[in-house]
């Protein structure tokens, strides 16, 4: 899918120089970072989750080492 994207200019010097010294393209660049975050998100979703979890499922082991 097409997409068009605007760039601060500082960014966009910065991607430049990366693309370069990577001998790759910004749209591969863009690619990359938007998989990883992407990744991290789903991760940090699923974390969130878990956590929240535990602590319904704990709630009195946790409330008695707080007074412990």
């Amino acid at each position: 899918m097409a997409m068009t994207l605007r760039l601060p200019e500082e960014l966009d010097r910065k991607l430049d120089a990366i693309a370069r010294s990577r001998g790759t393209s910004k749209s591969a660049l863009l690619i990359e970072a938007a998989d990883r975050f992407a990744r991290t998100e789903s991760k940090t979703e699923r974390v969130l989750a878990a956590v929240d979890q535990i602590s319904t499922q704990f709630a009195d082991t946790i409330t008695r080492l707080e007074d412990a």
